[in-house]
């Protein structure tokens, strides 16, 4: 059974309802619109990535809440009624369409006038079952490919049908959400414009410092495929010129056929592959069945979608500093 099923509706909701009261009780104490200096900017960020990004940008001058909490998985998250009422008190409301459907359907009804869609401030593409797939303008050393027979029965990811909503695991499209949602704070909350800029430029830095780690740890490398439960990694495969097979596709919740555990046997021994990957909030049973029926061993493969006691890191630049890590091991770096 998938453990993404074992988490209660009830505690789900529980914790978002007390997350929203308590937005909403400091919210109802200010407006964007004459923010005054002691004053904070009230922010409701969608799921971790988000969060990051809110909190790196806004510093001191912004009060950040997330709607999903640590433990929970992103795409079970539901909202009642009352919570997306809630909702449209907020200042700024940062999310990116595609993951929670719930939420996105909460977001639109919020009606908050700066409400911001990270998928706008990068350009999406289609991982993991589309064959053939043009990648626009961008040129990428690796290509995608090999998900197909896993089936994505369940959410309907991205904001265009097909494409991949997992932005954030490419520290260089992250980097242009980033700079989206410093313009999107400035204009929020212009009394600390220079501030969220100054913010905007220091989280850019650190993030193309994280970009040329990547590339440096995997430049050579042993093998280029490795083998994962979650098809999340599909932009980070492009960017460091790597071949990402899911064991199911985009949708986490969508199951593997006995074709493709076969497929991905042939593809673990052809590739010298030594390693399947599973995450952290997500059962490793299949993981450890493929891994052990093909003589693999099993690590963790962050796709960072929460920061829990279990993450390895408390941020993240440092979960994807051991992402690397556990890559290059697993690659066979040199």
């Amino acid at each position: 059974m998938n453990v993404r099923r074992l988490i209660p509706t009830t505690a789900v909701a529980g914790a978002v309802a007390l997350g929203i009261v308590s937005l909403s009780a400091c919210a109802g104490t200010s407006d964007a619109a004459d923010k005054g200096s002691s004053g904070k900017l009230d922010v409701v960020a969608s799921f971790y990535p988000m969060q990051y990004l809110a909190e790196q940008i806004g510093g001191g001058h912004v009060a950040v809440d997330t709607l999903t909490k640590p433990g929970v998985e992103p795409h079970d998250l539901e909202l009642k009624p009352k919570q997306i009422g809630e909702l449209g008190e907020a200042d700024v409301i940062l999310y990116l369409k595609g993951i929670q459907p719930a939420v996105d359907d909460a977001i639109a009804q919020a009606g908050v006038k700066n409400t911001v869609d990270a998928a706008t401030l990068t350009t999406l593409e289609a991982h993991g079952d589309e064959v053939g797939h043009e990648h626009g303008t961008e040129e990428h050393a690796g290509e995608e490919h090999g998900a197909e027979e896993a089936g994505h029965e369940g959410h309907d990811h991205g904001s265009e049908a097909g494409t991949d909503p997992h932005i954030w695991l490419d520290p260089v499209k992250y980097a242009e959400v980033a700079k989206g949602v410093g313009a999107a704070l400035e204009k929020a909350d212009p009394a600390h414009a220079a501030d969220y800029k100054k913010n905007t430029d220091a989280l850019v830095k650190k993030l193309g410092a994280l970009n040329t780690e990547f590339e440096t740890g995997l430049k050579n490398t042993a093998t280029k495929t490795f083998i994962t439960t979650h098809s999340a990694f599909g932009y980070l495969a492009e960017r460091y010129g790597l071949e990402q097979e899911g064991i199911t596709g985009i949708d986490p919740e969508s199951e593997p056929s006995p074709a493709r555990i076969k497929e991905l046997q042939d593809i673990a021994k052809k590739d010298k592959v030594s390693t399947v990957f599973f995450e952290t909030l997500a059962s490793d049973k299949t993981a450890k069945t493929l891994a052990g029926d093909t003589g693999l061993t099993t690590d963790v493969l962050d796709p960072l979608e929460g920061i829990t006691d279990k993450s390895k890191g408390d941020d993240y630049i440092e979960v994807m500093q051991s992402n690397l890590a556990a890559l290059k091991k697993a690659l066979g770096a040199k």
